[in-house]
């Protein structure tokens, strides 16, 4: 499988490395008590940063009534909450907690156009913290008008965490997603929350402790009863 950089994390992608690779010659070349180590310790962080802007292809799904992962990681809560910001009324929230091993880009749950986006200034408390990440931490809200999808508006939450200082949400409002098409990342071991508004033909198919995958998992199927 080919594995590709996202252009989201070119200036550390770029820097990093650079600055990795300064040091190792200047160490070599000054430092020969720190030899060969300094260098190990050097590539292994440029390689850990590569890693972390890894962006790989994904297949997929294709079905109309399903809402996809927007993010890689571990499902930490799924609760039925009020969403005054967008939804506006009774919605069931999906939380997925990225650690700094997972990939961080942020992929659209279903098919539809950008109809609403807000920063939101906060804290960096630990992400692992579902309540107080949720209605502290700095965050980014995107809103989905999906009139082809059962739905018919979903919600998407990019939050950070304590490692995570910078969300990039590169989409505007009136652009078009594709189900699983990639709009932006965290950088850096964060949070992720999908809103979904209650209905009584939602099926959620994971479970807190699951892992999923932006773009591929399927976390909600819509049944036909009414």
């Amino acid at each position: 499988m080919r594995i590709t950089l996202t252009r989201y994390g070119m200036p550390q992608i770029i820097v990093i490395p650079m600055i990795s690779l300064g040091l190792g010659i200047l160490g070599w070349m000054f430092w020969p008590e720190a030899r060969p180590w300094l260098q190990v310790i050097l590539l292994v962080d440029m390689l850990a940063i590569l890693a972390f802007f890894r962006d790989p292809d994904r297949k997929i799904p294709v079905e109309p009534d399903i809402l996809l992962a927007p993010a890689d990681g571990k499902i930490t809560d799924i609760v039925e909450v009020e969403e005054p910001e967008y939804l506006q009324g009774p919605a069931i929230r999906i939380g997925i907690f990225l650690s700094v091993f997972d990939v961080h880009i942020n992929r659209a749950p279903c098919s539809g156009t950008v109809a609403y986006i807000q920063e939101h200034p906060g804290k960096c408390v630990n992400a692992l913290n579902s309540e107080a990440a949720s209605e502290e931490n700095q965050a980014t809200c995107l809103g989905m008008l999906c009139s082809d999808h059962p739905a018919g508006k979903v919600k998407v939450k990019q939050i950070t965490g304590a490692i995570a200082r910078r969300i990039v949400c590169k989409v505007r409002v009136g652009e078009k997603l594709a189900a699983g098409q990639r709009y932006g990342m965290i950088k850096f071991g964060s949070r992720t929350e999908l809103y979904l508004p209650c209905d009584n033909r939602v099926e959620v198919l994971v479970k807190k402790g699951d892992s999923v995958r932006a773009g591929t998992t399927i976390m909600v199927r819509y049944t036909h009863r009414v």
